[in-house]
């Protein structure tokens, strides 16, 4: 996978937890930067570590699907972007929770895991092209820190609109990447 598919993949990895993270702040009292951060260390430790486990599924996987494995990496990607195309459209009709100081830190771990099925999915399509698993998930993992903190801060500001066209985005560039993929590797074949 070259730089500039990585840094795309990590960037869309972290888009839905960017929009979950601006509901969080906007359901925040002024939150501070040490929550924004704890919310975004959260996240970020949780992202980072599903594509992994979502890795080491697909290598059991690898050596059954060899042949197809650029047609199932880019059907994953599509699904994931079409997906969460799909609940970017769908959340612009959620309540706005009760205002408060702090969130709880099972509550974000639940949020956290929630926004992160995704990654473990990209994990296993991962694993059946060349990536270092262990860079993309550090990438993935400090794009969700940086962009979950940033998310927390705004979310007082900018509301669910911004969260919804900001998981629409990540769903496109997930799509993007899976075609980035396929054209790769048929291109190379």
């Amino acid at each position: 996978m070259n730089p500039i598919s990585l840094i795309l993949l990590a960037l869309a990895m972290s888009t839905d937890a960017f929009a979950a993270a601006i509901g969080k702040g906007a359901a925040l009292q002024r939150p501070r930067f040490i929550e924004a951060l704890r919310t975004g260390a959260i996240f970020g430790v949780i992202e980072a570590v599903t594509p992994v486990i979502g890795w080491l599924l697909g290598q059991v996987a690898t050596r059954f699907v060899t042949n197809w494995d650029h047609w199932i990496a880019f059907l994953l990607l599509l699904g994931l972007g079409l997906h969460m195309i799909y609940a970017g459209w769908r959340t612009g009709a959620d309540e706005p929770e009760a205002k408060r100081v702090r969130h709880g830190f099972w509550l974000l771990a639940a949020t956290a895991l929630a926004t992160s099925i995704d990654a473990l999915a990209v994990g296993v399509g991962l694993a059946f092209v060349n990536v270092n698993i262990m860079l993309a998930a550090a990438a993935i993992g400090l794009a969700t820190l940086t962009m979950v903190t940033l998310g927390t801060l705004l979310g007082r500001v900018l509301g669910a609109v911004v969260g919804q066209w900001a998981e629409i985005a990540g769903g496109l560039v997930l799509i993007l990447v899976g075609a980035t993929i396929l054209y790769e590797h048929l291109g190379a074949g």
